[in-house]
């Protein structure tokens, strides 16, 4: 692993230093894949217990200073960490001064669990932390020591709410140590973007960072080399050096690194510029008004498990009938089926709700594992295009790719990478294989009083909500709040009518009101509240209880669906319980839930269902077969397009630098 001072910009490095891309044969990741998966996930090494030992050595000394000689303290050892590098003395001292400071400045003082966390990123490693364990402030420990050594640090995270909130809660600890600290959020201009990644430690999104350096490699284009655009600054008015926005990618901190760094990952990154729709826009309506033409089974089949469908021979007869008389585009028999699949596609297999909302007669889709609006993502192909012409919304003009990268090329040019989540476990051979992530897992403050109640799986989705709302009815009846988990917006609306109907009041969490996601959320511990989210779940928020609550039970976690991951389900359950708090988490499942159909055959699903008729609910063993059976199958899927996604990155790279262009 590249030691910190390799980081640092400077003549060697160059004044934009990033990682060169090392391209990994895939018998290389299968192989890697193959050792990380014989490693196990172990709790803190020895190693590190010795660390925190050594930084809770300094803890009488550090305690009994004044102000003025721990800011002196300070400016020694800075001079000392870019003079001899971070050198395991260094290292503990600079954590135990951090920990100083906050305590004097924030009233907060890291536990050992934490300072092991902090270790485990300076390692170069992602430190699975449960929820709860105070992972803000662990960053804060690893960004310091990196600051300190004069590297430019990018504390990343995936909201700007989140990119807001904890720059501004660690502001006067950064502000005591000495280091500057910038903010970069959606709406800010170039030059403040400049500003906040010229300060020691920046806190920023992925999307902004990503998006940021895409810029920068226009501006760049094939020449980075550090020579070069000195000698350009000598000549021209206007030199790139000073049109850059980031300073290189030189130590990245990765909050909530398992929904950035595999979540996102199956999306690149695109700078495009819209064209206009023109004569396209008539195309789309006209592919829609046949689609809707065409019957199911007769004309096409829905193919659930790959989320996709195809026109049967009958159906291909019929398109070329329908479209016997038009002209242009539909004149190709070929062209026209494959207009008429993707209307079909836009008609069948994408729902308002789930897939996508029309806010404001424009379709933004939804992050399937956040629930989150992504206004700043389109489908390709022509797909959004045919979801608007759906929605009789306003047709935007497809889109010119600019540039693009994957985010596992992105977040592999950092010379120094690590991050910190609360769900590492089942992606730790990924993370390995694709960014050379260790995993460590750190151990709670105390111990976890978290308690699974029996799950629950009806053949009938009438039986599951009835089986929502008394569950609900009950746990509210003792006075414990309840958090209920829904994997789409169209459930949690749902749910909601059937709770308003019954009385019963409460909030509702989803991409249609998102803006009020932290303030929800952290009031979901009050007594015998009920709090229905989508997938968000207000992660990186904390939800404090109510005095008393933990006594009752804690917070009740209850979700309605098994998700493709099983990540997002360990997420859900992990609201509650926190920092030694006691708490219980439930799931309510039926068969005609989504997953269900999208990866089971019709033929066990009808099995199953005569084991559980009747309002009877399936036996706990087949459930957990079934459960862990379609959550393998649903990993294992969206893995392969990661990987599709990233082979055809690859082959867009090569296809980029024959031509000369940037990325």
């Amino acid at each position: 692993m590249i030691g910190l001072e390799a980081a640092r910009p400077d003549f060697l490095n160059g004044e934009y230093p990033q990682r060169a891309d090392q391209r990994v044969e895939w018998l290389d990741k299968l192989s890697a894949r193959f050792f990380a998966g014989l490693r196990r996930l172990g709790p803190t090494s020895t190693n590190s217990q010795n660390f925190v030992a050594s930084v809770r050595e300094f803890d009488e000394e550090l305690s009994k200073t004044f102000d003025r000689e721990l800011r002196q303290r300070i400016a020694e050892l800075r001079s000392a960490l870019i003079s001899r590098g971070p050198q395991d003395a260094l290292v503990a001292e600079s954590f135990a001064i951090t920990r100083e400071v906050c305590r004097r400045q924030l009233g907060m003082k890291h536990h050992d669990v934490q300072i092991a966390g902090g270790f485990a990123m300076v390692k170069g490693k992602i430190a699975e932390m449960e929820t709860g364990e105070g992972k803000t402030i662990t960053a804060l420990l690893p960004a310091c020591l990196a600051a300190l050594s004069g590297v430019p640090v990018h504390v990343i995270t995936v909201n700007d709410f989140l990119v807001a909130r904890d720059a501004n809660e660690l502001k006067p600890a950064y502000d005591f140590m000495g280091l500057t600290v910038g903010t970069v959020t959606e709406g800010v201009d170039i030059e403040e973007r400049r500003k906040a990644y010229r300060a020691d430690v920046t806190y920023c999104s992925n999307k902004q960072l990503a998006f940021d350096y895409l810029k920068d490699t226009l501006v760049l284009g094939q020449e980075s080399r550090a020579m070069h655009l000195k000698l350009e600054g000598l000549y021209s008015e206007m030199p790139r050096s000073e049109r850059l926005t980031l300073r290189g990618l030189c130590f990245g901190i990765v909050d909530e690194a398992d929904s950035v760094l595999i979540d996102e990952a199956k999306t690149p990154l695109v700078i495009s510029r819209k064209g206009e729709a023109g004569a396209e826009a008539e195309i789309f309506r006209d592919a829609i008004r046949v689609a809707r033409q065409l019957s199911a089974d007769l004309h096409f089949r829905i193919e659930a498990q790959r989320n996709r469908l195809r026109l049967t021979q009958s159906g291909e007869q019929e398109v070329a009938e329908l479209t016997r008389e038009m002209k242009g585009i539909w004149s190709g028999p070929k062209r026209s089926r494959e207009l008429i699949t993707q209307a079909l596609s836009a008609l069948h297999l994408y729902r308002e709700g789930v897939n996508y909302l029309v806010v404001d007669d424009s379709v933004s889709i939804i992050d399937e594992y956040t629930g989150r609006v992504m206004a700043d993502r389109t489908w390709e192909g022509g797909l959004h295009q045919m979801i608007e012409a759906k929605e009789n919304c306003e047709i935007s003009g497809r889109q010119e790719t600019l540039a693009r990268i994957s985010y596992q090329r992105f977040f592999g040019r950092y010379l120094r990478l690590c991050g910190m989540t609360g769900t590492a476990k089942e992606i730790s051979s990924e993370l390995w294989s694709e960014y050379r992530l260790g995993v460590e897992k750190i151990r709670t403050h105390l111990p976890l009083k978290r308690s699974a109640q029996k799950d629950l799986c009806f053949a009938r989705q009438a039986d599951k909500w009835q089986a929502v709302l008394s569950n609900i009815i009950s746990t509210q009846k003792t006075g414990r709040p309840v958090l209920v988990g829904t994997r789409t917006v169209e459930d949690s609306e749902k749910l909601s009518e059937i709770l308003r109907k019954s009385g019963i009041v409460h909030r509702v969490l989803n991409a249609r009101d998102d803006a009020q996601e932290a303030a929800v959320i952290a009031q979901a511990g009050q007594p015998a509240r009920v709090t229905v989210a989508t997938n968000m779940a207000g992660r990186g928020t904390d939800i404090r209880l109510a005095s008393g609550i933990s006594e009752l039970g804690g917070l009740h976690v209850l979700s309605t669906c098994f998700h493709e991951s099983r990540r997002i389900d360990r997420q859900l359950f992990g609201r509650s319980g926190r920092q030694g708090d006691q708490g219980s988490h439930q799931t309510i499942v039926s068969l005609e839930d989504e997953i269900f159909i999208q990866y089971l055959s019709p033929v066990i699903r009808r099995m199953l269902g005569h084991l559980c008729s009747s309002g009877r609910c399936l036996p706990d063993w087949l459930l957990a077969c079934a459960r862990g059976f379609i959550q393998r199958r649903a990993e294992a899927h969206h893995a392969r397009m990661r990987r599709d996604m990233m082979k055809l990155d690859e082959n867009l790279n090569d296809m980029l630098a024959f031509s000369g262009r940037p990325d």
